[in-house]
């Protein structure tokens, strides 16, 4: 046993982070439950397209409203505080919406309103767990310590979760959301147990929080890779928030596959997505980073033209699970660029910044989505996907390449580049984390 728990969690990696990665799991069950369990709820309550597209926006609100700020305040407080109070909140909110529902007192407008609170507090939480694992383990055991941490997102937030949130909503609408709030709980409870080193500004260092987000924008500037990274991410959010937004109708009415069905697309992917994990660093190894992001791109491109053609689930779910491989892989090269590139005082705030660029694309994307659904079926947000994509391939092709050569750009000159490079070719087999949490299953989590 004692070797097993070695394999997974070696010791170096220390003790703070394997309440991190407890935490982690514990958590990301929940959320998993919830990426089924939230549209179900919403499409049960309405079957207008644009309230269903509305609930997408209102969960990818918050981190274009709250994210910047949200940055600059990890920089400045204790990250690990911040984490616990936010999901303490998540768990009490959950907890009403349970009792709402148990009652039979729920209604689209508290769903609603429901979505936005927990996407809110989720801001505050997600950009500061980012930050923890910096500062838990050495820089050169980051790669070993993210696969560890996207081994248990793939497996329980996208492998289990939605397949048992699906069915705790077929046995019934309340079993779904007092789970979650448990398991957020424990969560926050795990969190707390963690000790990080200081890593609060002093009162006479701290300058207001507008020139510190200012700052943080200054330093993506000027950084090629992270800034074609954000750049990238934004453009085509866009056309994937158009399409995600209704995914819950496109399965349920397109494909009929109703409430068991649908958790399993996500599924799916995740099978996809585990199986890129595990080729990252053989297939880094053969392809440059900037032609891995030109092929990823690509293949997200034909998945909206697939979709929007299929009426077929099992054609359907082969496509999802190539495009799982995708987000992991393009997730993967997007982090290890990102977290190696930057410095530890400006984790938060250039996190932040890329948070932005994820959820502004997905709140116009979804909002364009429930308009084109809701005028012309739940195929035409697919349709404005692939051409949009298309497009956006053509644009930002060439800027790809600062991705290639991000090893020998490593701060693009800025003085504020403090630690040294970006991010490598690709790391060991173990790869890191991936940002599909933000562009594949976050964005689609239920209250």
């Amino acid at each position: 046993m004692s070797r097993l728990v070695e394999t997974v969690v070696p010791a170096r990696l220390g003790v703070g982070f394997r309440w991190l990665l407890a935490s982690s799991w514990v958590s990301n069950l929940g959320d998993g439950i919830a990426i089924a369990a939230g549209p179900l709820l919403v499409a049960s309550l309405t079957q207008d397209a644009r309230l269903v597209a509305l609930a997408a926006t209102l969960q990818w609100l918050p981190p274009l409203l709250f994210g910047l700020f949200a940055g600059a305040l990890a920089d400045r407080l204790d990250r690990r505080l911040i984490v616990v109070t936010v999901d303490v909140l998540r768990a009490v909110v959950l907890a009403v919406l349970a009792v709402t529902v148990a009652t039979g007192h729920v209604s689209i407008v508290l769903v609603l309103a429901t979505l936005f609170v927990l996407g809110t507090a989720e801001v505050f939480a997600d950009n500061s767990s980012q930050t923890l694992l910096p500062m838990l383990v050495r820089r050169e055991d980051l790669a070993v310590a993210n696969a560890r941490l996207q081994t248990g997102f793939i497996t329980v937030n996208q492998l289990a979760g939605p397949p048992i949130g699906a069915a705790l909503f077929a046995l019934g609408t309340v079993w779904p959301f007092a789970t979650q709030g448990v398991v957020v709980g424990l969560g926050a409870v795990l969190v707390a147990r963690i000790g990080l080193p200081r890593h609060r500004r002093e009162h006479a260092e701290r300058t207001h929080i507008r020139h510190d987000i200012a700052e943080g924008f200054r330093w993506v500037r000027h950084h090629a890779a992270v800034r074609t990274l954000v750049l990238t991410i934004f453009t085509f959010n866009i056309t994937f928030g158009a399409a995600w937004s209704v995914l819950v109708l496109y399965a349920t009415r397109r494909l009929g596959m109703g409430e068991i069905g649908y958790g399993l697309l996500t599924t799916v992917s995740a099978v996809g997505g585990l199986v890129g994990t595990a080729a990252y660093g053989w297939i880094t190894r053969r392809v440059t980073l900037g032609n891995l992001m030109r092929i990823g791109l690509v293949i997200e491109t034909f998945t909206h033209l697939g979709l929007a053609l299929t009426t077929r689930p099992w054609v359907a779910m082969a496509i999802f699970f190539v495009f799982g491989a995708h987000a992991f892989v393009w997730g993967t090269t997007s982090i290890t660029v990102r977290q190696r590139a930057v410095p530890a005082p400006l984790q938060g705030r250039v996190g932040s910044v890329n948070m932005v660029g994820v959820f502004g694309g997905l709140v116009v994307g979804s909002g364009v989505g429930g308009v084109l659904a809701e005028r012309w079926g739940v195929t035409a947000p697919f349709w404005f996907a692939f051409v949009g994509s298309a497009v956006f391939v053509v644009l930002i092709w060439r800027q790809l390449r600062h991705i290639a050569h991000a090893d020998e750009d490593p701060a693009d000159g800025d003085t504020l580049a403090e630690d040294d490079g970006s991010g490598d070719e690709g790391p060991d087999d173990d790869g890191p984390a991936s940002d599909a949490a933000a562009r594949g299953a976050r964005p689609q989590e239920g209250p």
